[in-house]
């Protein structure tokens, strides 16, 4: 669907592009249709449909209103597949850590990927219960990471962290807050202790429902703060990471997820030269919309086991059913536990180095094109649906217009 733009336009700065064609024109319109409308369906759904259930005085109704809220947020990640694969055809190049922290054994890789006959990726089984950390180039970050967990078989169970503004965006910001999105104000002193209470009742849900669950975070902040803030000087790529806000979660999630497991993901695209800002060469509107995708996501994954390989702390008192409790200070704020100031030192140091081998993964990147070395294992996996009914779920079956179109025969 749409045009095929000359590759080359990947390679120059958004502002050095040509004037737009007729093609991206029409590419654009489709795309401001097609996925405004699948949008508007899944937030119909969510009204129309689940909603009600939730009103339904008997305890099973919230086990079934749970699972059509689930069901619409898959649609939401099988739209973002859909919308990649018509609009800004590209693919996910996929390698795995086998030498330094987070590593997979050669078994491990041979068991998490799995293909059909003809070579084709249909899954990668990582961990079900993990919180998902990346460095932060581009917006669109969060749009390849949610396709990445389409392939882990999470996109139903995807929860990310917003600013408060955000959730009274007009249809998409009424789904987040169907999602069980976590908003925050910005102000960590009100912020921490909501959001360490959102994430325990999360965490412990998902333990009691044997249900997946992928927190997707990027310890660098926003992209204004990448441009208002210099890298440190043995950084050339990336910012050291700001670590409280993973530390709180990592610390919220642990106690109620035993077998919680941190996923870390290097993310470079093609066409970003080094120290250039990623905004300047992919933006949504120029991806989707000029259909000038790049031409591949490289994601290199570390995979760590919290409880063994993370140092957030000494959690022993820590109660897995019960939920942070706070205290009232004297602006009406509720407030936390401090994290013990060793502890905290510990982990940013950890998280810090981590963050300085993912800034030299990603200057072997601009050199060679690749993440790893040549003969590593790197799949290729185009971001594509892998069923054709796929697209019935991406718009929620229509049910939503059907209804309404029923609604004005039975008048």
């Amino acid at each position: 669907m749409g045009a095929n733009i000359p590759p080359e336009l990947q390679d120059l700065p958004i502002s050095k592009r040509p004037p737009k064609t007729w093609s991206q024109t029409l590419n654009a319109l489709l795309f401001i249709i097609v996925f405004d409308f699948a949008n508007l369906m899944i937030n119909a759904f969510q009204f129309v449909i689940v909603l009600p259930i939730r009103l339904i005085p008997v305890s099973s109704a919230r086990n079934l209103y749970d699972e059509g809220i689930r069901y619409s947020k898959g649609a939401f990640g099988i739209l973002l597949v859909l919308m990649s694969q018509w609009f800004a055809p590209t693919k996910l190049v996929v390698s795995f850590e086998i030498e330094g922290q987070g590593r997979f054994t050669n078994e491990e890789i041979e068991k998490l990927v799995e293909k059909d006959a003809s070579g084709r990726v249909l899954a990668l089984h990582l961990p079900q219960k993990a919180v998902m950390i990346a460095n932060h180039q581009i917006y669109a970050d969060w749009w390849y990471a949610w396709c990445l967990t389409y392939f882990m078989g999470t996109h139903k169970d995807v929860y990310i962290v917003l600013k408060d503004s955000l959730k009274w965006v007009p249809i998409v910001g009424w789904g987040m807050q169907f999602y069980n999105f976590i908003f925050l104000a910005r102000s960590w002193a009100s912020d921490r202790l909501h959001l360490s209470k959102s994430l325990a009742w999360l965490g412990r849900r998902a333990e009691q429902r044997d249900t997946p669950l992928t927190l997707i975070l990027y310890p660098e902040g926003t992209l204004m703060e990448f441009i208002l803030t210099l890298p440190q000087p043995d950084m050339v790529h990336s910012l050291l990471p700001r670590s409280t806000g993973l530390h709180y979660s990592l610390r919220s999630l642990a106690p109620k997820i035993p077998s919680l497991q941190l996923i870390d993901i290097t993310m470079s695209y093609p066409g970003i030269p080094a120290f250039s800002y990623g905004q300047d060469h992919y933006t949504l509107r120029s991806i989707f919309c000029d259909r000038v995708p790049p031409p591949a996501v490289h994601m290199h994954i570390r995979r760590f086991d919290v409880a063994k390989e993370v140092p957030i702390g000494d959690l022993s008192g820590s109660n897995a059913e019960s939920l942070p409790n706070g205290s009232a200070s004297s602006k009406g704020h509720t407030v936390e536990i401090d994290i013990p100031e060793n502890e905290r030192v510990n982990f940013d140091s950890w998280l810090q180095d981590l963050w300085r081998e993912k800034d030299k993964r990603m200057s072997k990147f601009l050199d060679t094109g690749s993440l790893v070395d040549e003969g590593q294992v790197r799949l290729e996996i185009p971001l594509e649906l892998k069923h054709r009914r796929e697209i019935l779920d991406a718009f929620c079956f229509f049910v939503p217009a059907q209804m309404g179109w029923i609604s004005t025969k039975l008048r």
